[in-house]
């Protein structure tokens, strides 16, 4: 029976749900024996980048929020399987509770590749600053200190940055996620 051809599908579940519709999704197609029609299900994610309490944290964050991706061939119960899901609104297809429309290969692929690309380079994080670009620092004992970029360490991340403090010009070394660029 494993010779079915799938396609892939779009499920729409409510924002922020996607994890939760993942997981019941595979939780009833092992329960309903229905391995062989759905090959694979997948959240697009894409990881951030975010500075909280002084302390740079990695988060995985929805590529395409509100929507689920299915490999599946959709025969007899598998489609009504899918839809009957806490926190599904349906299909993504061309009319509202029409058929379910699948993916163009070209689609799949970019979507794909996309997701790939961002898990294969996310700790590629290359920030452009220039020498002489004013900039703010938004973390650490300076925070809310606006100063002047003096040198860039690319390897390293960081940046030497001149801010006036009391008066004096002083040469603080910072990350690149310790600043922001000036408006």
């Amino acid at each position: 029976m494993s010779d079915v051809t799938k396609k892939w599908y779009v499920v729409r579940a409510i924002s922020g749900k996607e994890k939760k519709v993942k997981e019941l999704l595979e939780l009833e197609i092992t329960r309903q024996r229905l391995n062989d029609f759905v090959a694979q299900i997948l959240i697009p994610t894409e990881k951030v980048f975010q500075i909280r309490n002084g302390k740079k944290i990695n988060k995985e964050k929805a590529y395409l929020p509100g929507y689920v991706l299915i490999e599946a061939n959709l025969i007899g119960e598998v489609p009504h399987v899918i839809k009957n899901i806490p926190n599904v609104i349906g299909f993504l297809g061309t009319e509202k509770g029409g058929a379910p429309v699948p993916m163009r290969l070209s689609e799949v692929n970019r979507i794909l590749g996309k997701v790939d690309e961002l898990t294969e380079n996310e700790e590629e994080l290359r920030i452009p600053f220039v020498v002489g670009e004013s900039v703010k620092v938004i973390d650490g004992p300076f925070n809310n200190f606006s100063g002047v970029i003096d040198e860039i360490n690319e390897e390293k991340k960081k940046l030497k940055v001149m801010v006036k403090i009391f008066g004096r010009k002083n040469l603080l070394e910072l990350s690149y996620m310790q600043v922001e660029k000036e408006v």
